[in-house]
């Protein structure tokens, strides 16, 4: 008798219009907290590049977006409570529906629904296509949560308002909007990401990080070494300097009178033909001092951001690397510059320069006076250049000594060896990484 009675009220239930206005009002609950999860996923994965170019383009859907995206708090908070009303509500719906329908059990039945239909057609798959489609979605839902975000306004502020007096109670202050990452570092992980994914070469990963090291590395890491410098006696006869301007690879040279310490101009190539040539090919008429223009100091604190921007403003690529007691440490061109960022540039003028060797069991046999930074980028090693610039610096570093010859030590994952020492000077090294050598 009871189961009939029940299935009367079953089919009483069902037959009511209301039962199926409740049921189709649930399904639009859920529908509007799939496009709040997915609208949420979307815009914060959105491209902001691309989004600035479409603004540029004049794209209204992107200037919507990007005006939401300002404030992402607010967003986010109007995004929340509204999936948090539509999630509410639906799930109270349905309960009642299920009490209805199976009595005390309706509860445990609702709650089972409701958890599959929400982490599948409100949470999962709105995301799952969002997050695939950031950029599409986006600026297709910008109106929409524009819209949403203007309407709970008062309360999305009032709720901030009571997370922020919270999490300072707390000890954290949210007041100063602190960015935990800079553009620079975004874009270095950006890089990393797609090396890793292949989307990447090895070498244009390097070219980039170069670029983003600019500011981080000064003249005196790259710079030509006093101890290298060919420079031109002002004093010496006329022809001797142009046969050594002849045999010099270099199309600039520094002049100087007495000693190399005392530079006292800059000498292109192309200015001593001009010279020659007004003399009508009378070389002992050549006068360097006429011909030379006046020396460029920078500091060696100078980063290489900097003297580009130097170079490129005072259209020069010529400057002399000073200490602080202006004392000539070397010199720093635009081409070693350029080479920090894409590597050797070599012409059919340039000399093989003796520096580094590799050996067939593994390492290299390298000058004391190579940079850290040039072996690096040579192996593929990752030897830290924080506190020497070169090979025989770090080796000096780390041993505390000036080594001898024949001595070993072992750190940052290699092995080197001191094959020749020139006085107080280590002018020789084997290096040798210990296990796999490790990479960039």
């Amino acid at each position: 008798m009871d189961s009939i009675l029940n299935t009367i009220i079953t089919a009483a239930i069902w037959s009511d219009s209301n039962f199926w206005i409740t049921t189709g009002v649930v399904f639009i609950l859920l529908f509007l907290s799939g496009i709040f999860s997915g609208s949420e996923t979307a815009l914060t994965a959105v491209s902001k590049a691309r989004l600035h170019h479409l603004e540029n383009d004049g794209n209204v859907a992107a200037s919507r977006v990007a005006r939401l995206i300002e404030d992402k708090e607010r967003l986010i908070g109007a995004i929340l409570l509204g999936n948090n009303l539509v999630n509410i509500l639906a799930s109270a719906l349905t309960t009642s529906l299920f009490i209805k329908l199976v009595g005390e059990n309706g509860v445990f039945v609702a709650t089972v629904v409701m958890t599959f239909l929400v982490l599948i057609f409100a949470e999962v798959l709105p995301k799952t296509y969002a997050i695939t489609n950031p950029d599409k979605l986006a600026l297709k839902m910008g109106g929409f949560i524009s819209l949403i975000v203007a309407l709970f306004a008062p309360l999305v502020m009032l709720i901030q308002k009571i997370v922020r007096m919270t999490l300072r109670l707390s000890g954290v202050d949210m007041s100063d909007g602190v960015t935990f990452i800079t553009a620079q570092q975004e874009l270095r992980g950006a890089i990393e990401l797609q090396a890793r994914d292949g989307g990447l070469v090895r070498e244009d990963q390097a070219m980039l990080g170069s670029i983003l090291d600019l500011d981080d590395v000064t003249v005196e890491d790259v710079m030509v070494h006093r101890k290298s410098m060919q420079a031109l006696d002002g004093d010496a006869k006329a022809d001797d300097l142009i046969n050594a301007i002849v045999r010099s690879p270099f199309t600039r040279l520094p002049v100087y009178q007495g000693t190399t310490e005392n530079i006292i101009g800059v000498l292109h190539s192309k200015d001593v033909l001009r010279a020659i040539r007004r003399t009508g090919g009378q070389t002992h008429r050549f006068n360097v001092h006429r011909v030379m223009v006046k020396p460029w100091f920078v500091p060696e604190t100078t980063n290489l951001r900097e003297q580009l921007n130097a170079f490129l403003e005072r259209k020069t690529h010529f400057a002399l690397v000073v200490d602080e007691y202006g004392t000539i440490q070397g010199l720093i061109t635009l081409e070693d510059i350029l080479e920090e960022i894409v590597g050797d540039i070599a012409d059919e003028h340039d000399f093989e320069v003796p520096g580094v060797r590799l050996l067939q069991e593994g390492g290299a046999l390298s000058e004391g006076s190579v940079t850290i930074r040039d072996i690096n980028r040579l192996m593929h090693w990752n030897l830290p250049d924080d506190e020497a610039t070169t090979l025989a610096g770090l080796v000096i570093y780390e041993a505390e000594t000036i080594p001898i010859v024949g001595q070993r030590f072992e750190f940052h994952g290699f092995r080197f060896e001191v094959t020749s020492r020139k006085r107080n000077q280590v002018t020789g090294l084997k290096v040798k990484p210990l296990k796999e050598s490790p990479k960039h």
